[in-house]
């Protein structure tokens, strides 16, 4: 069986390495949070500020 050379492993993990960074920063992106602004907005304007004080 032969011997793969070493530069042929080295291209394969960067080939590799690239190939997951990439998929790594797609999964991170493709996401959109939503904005909690406007959640915590109409929280805000729901709840009075009256202290029973």
């Amino acid at each position: 069986m032969p011997q793969m050379a070493p530069i042929g492993w080295l291209s394969l993990f960067i080939i590799f390495s690239i190939t997951f960074i990439l998929f790594s920063m797609m999964n991170y992106y493709s996401m959109i949070p939503q904005s909690p602004k406007s959640q915590i907005s109409k929280k805000s304007q729901s709840n009075s500020l009256n202290w029973k004080w």
